[in-house]
């Protein structure tokens, strides 16, 4: 009886998103990129192929991380934008089912067969608009959950995506030399890859952290009308006494979001955990990526300052849909965890960084980030 209740949620579940319009919706909506030459297209993937695997070698020179020697458990594939939009769909249904899986367990009365197909289309076509605009910017990304994807036949331990249209289409926009720009880019995504190559625990603690977090979100997510409620009165209360509204732990009124009306202390510190995570695995890849010389990659220099430049000549628009999406967290956690690698290896060396790939409590939290001398001290550094 309970194996069949599971299947019936399990179904359910799966349709909360309508997974494949999702994708469909991207395709049709995400512009091809740059008009070029079907041999023009040979020819950049061949590039990009070959520079692939020539950037292997210098993340193993730089990290000194063995892991680099062998990738055999995970693939490179040269892709358009239509392509990265479906690998990342396939990629959201494997770490999603099981958490829609667990809401439909737990509040069946929220998900019921009648209404979930509508729902899931809806949905679909939300993550796919969202998904096309991310498709046109999205240079490389090296996906650690692809063998999770049901449709993934190669069951591999990952897959790092080179997103063709998008180098090409900003090789061109900042002018700079192709050969250089792409391998600049493929040692940051290489460098991905070998990280979890290195921890190959990484993938699971990520994963077990994300499914802990989202389950606990949506546990909470029924007293959300009630919470609410309760900020509301407490800002009815303090508007004639001129009294700043705070949350338990000091969160101003004016700055809470859902997020943070649904966290309790655990989620917080899970939250934290996994933004200190992320800020360390690109902060690595900037710092790998900006190592090489002259020699490797001539231009650079001329590269990094033109690419940080860029933002500044974003519209609006954009500059609205990146905040909205997040893009502009990320950039920060660029620049926190190069701060905190760089900081790092000029103290206690490559050798002694590289003690946070031997396992999970060597990861740094995230106000180590913020100050690498604390992880310094913790690793007897």
């Amino acid at each position: 009886m309970e194996s069949n209740q599971q299947h019936l949620s399990a179904a359910t579940a799966s349709r909360l998103v309508n997974w494949d319009f999702a994708a469909a919706t991207a395709a049709a909506l995400v512009a091809p990129g740059p008009k070029m030459s079907r041999r023009e297209i040979q020819a950049a993937v061949t590039d990009l192929r070959r520079l692939a695997d020539e950037s292997v070698t210098h993340v193993h020179r730089i990290t000194g991380l063995d892991a680099a020697e062998d990738l055999r458990d995970s693939q490179v594939l040269i892709v358009d934008r239509a392509s990265w939009a479906k690998a990342n769909s396939q990629s959201f249904a494997a770490l999603m089912n099981p958490m829609l899986q667990h809401l439909a367990q737990t509040r069946p009365e929220a998900v019921n067969a009648t209404n979930t197909a509508v729902a899931g289309t809806l949905t679909g076509a939300e993550l796919g608009a969202v998904l096309a605009f991310l498709a046109s910017k999205v240079l490389g990304q090296y996906d650690p959950f692809a063998a999770l994807a049901a449709d993934n036949p190669s069951k591999t331990g990952g897959r790092l995506l080179l997103v063709a249209p998008n180098i090409i289409s900003t090789e061109r926009e900042l002018n700079v030399e192709p050969r250089d720009f792409r391998l600049w880019v493929c040692l940051h995504e290489q460098t991905h890859r070998v990280q979890f190559a290195a921890a190959p625990w990484l993938r699971d603690h990520m994963l077990d952290q994300i499914r802990q977090l989202s389950n606990g979100l949506m546990d909470k997510a029924q007293g959300l009308p009630e919470r609410i409620n309760q900020l509301a009165k407490q800002l009815s209360a303090a508007a004639g006494t001129g009294k700043a509204v705070e949350s338990s732990d000091g969160v101003p009124a004016r700055q809470m979001d859902v997020l943070t009306l649904l966290q309790d202390p655990e989620d917080k510190a899970r939250l934290s955990h996994i933004t200190a995570v992320m800020s360390l695995l690109e902060g690595h890849a900037n710092v790998v990526m900006d190592a090489v010389d002259s020699s490797i990659i001539p231009s650079v220099k001329t590269i990094r300052r033109r690419f940080n430049d860029r933002g500044a000549n974003r519209g609006w628009l954009d500059k609205f849909f990146r905040r909205v999406m997040g893009l502009d967290a990320k950039m920060r956690q660029y620049a926190d965890g190069s701060r905190f690698v760089r900081s790092v290896v000029d103290k206690a060396g490559m050798q002694g960084f590289n003690r946070v790939w031997e396992r999970a409590e060597n990861l740094p939290t995230e106000a180590e980030i913020h100050n690498p001398d604390l992880w310094i001290q913790r690793m007897g550094l």
